[in-house]
């Protein structure tokens, strides 16, 4: 309902900004043109060297496209990123690229593939947003040592971090700050157990959050 009411709100400005420009102009189908979906990311994964994955969530929302919908079992899944790694490393001078039907951007750091998946025709910008959120979350979490021994170490907060940063493919914050802050109120209100560290950080991240807002 939420998303449907967004959805109804940005058709509206739509209409009232530019009637003449979409009639005016001849342009038929103008509600084809304003069906736009919030579900913008098929998939986030971080992968290891050897194409393992550590975090993997896959999104089919609304409009999701029969590409993503093959992937629905693990297998498929697991297959699917063995090929994505291999055809990242045969292109290593860039970070964006069309595979199997999916817009698919990655960042390499050390022994770890990140990776955000979108539709063909899915903005570039939005998935590269998601990926730079994602980077920088874990990043600040694991004190900028991003690597696979110490992501392994607290695969839990990891987990809450894609949670926190995207909704079955609909994208709740491009923050990076902001999402640790939301990921340590959840892990502080959950008490989940944690070492010390991490809790530290995720509290410090929350309460420079709270200080920006009474600013």
């Amino acid at each position: 309902m939420a998303e449907q009411s967004q959805l109804g709100r940005f058709r509206s400005l739509i209409r009232a900004a530019c009637p003449a420009a979409l009639h005016g102009a001849g342009v038929a189908g103008t509600d084809q043109f304003l069906d736009i979906s919030l579900h913008t990311v098929r998939a986030i994964l971080i992968l290891d060297n050897d194409g393992r994955r550590i975090v993997a969530k896959y999104y089919t929302g609304a409009g999701s496209s029969t590409v993503t919908v093959g992937l629905a079992s693990a297998k498929d899944q697991r297959l699917f990123e063995r090929r994505l790694l291999a055809k990242t490393a045969k292109n290593p001078s860039t970070d964006v690229l069309m595979f199997e039907g999916l817009t698919c951007l990655f960042r390499s750091n050390v022994d770890l593939l990140f990776c955000v998946l979108g539709d063909s025709n899915e903005n570039e910008l939005i998935l590269n947003t998601v990926l730079c959120t994602l980077f920088d979350a874990v990043s600040i979490i694991l004190r900028k040592n991003v690597e696979k021994r110490a992501l392994l170490d607290y695969l839990d907060v990891m987990f809450l971090v894609v949670d926190e940063l995207c909704d079955n493919g609909i994208v709740l914050e491009t923050d990076a700050h902001h999402l640790v802050a939301r990921v340590g109120t959840r892990v502080i209100d959950e008490s989940s157990p944690m070492e010390g560290s991490v809790t530290q950080v995720l509290q410090q991240a929350t309460q420079q959050f709270k200080w920006a807002l009474l600013k």
